[in-house]
């Protein structure tokens, strides 16, 4: 996952970690706590996007960023 990108559109979106907490329905540390480790599950990445209203390729670029050989 590439952390600063999330960071950057959530600042783009003119949100905070707290605001975007709040339309996932998840607390503000918990979120925190899983961007940082990389430990959002599937779901709370779909809520994120849809709160966020990322596109596809834009989910693809934060989410999955690594290239696996």
């Amino acid at each position: 996952m590439n952390v600063n990108k999330l960071k950057g559109k959530i600042v783009e979106k003119g949100m905070n970690i707290g605001q975007l907490a709040d339309k996932i329905y998840i607390d503000r540390s918990t979120l925190y706590r899983k961007i940082n480790n990389n430990s959002l599950t599937i779901k709370e990445v779909n809520l994120i996007c849809e709160a966020l209203e990322l596109t596809y390729k834009e989910a693809m670029s934060i989410f999955f960023n690594q290239v696996v050989a």
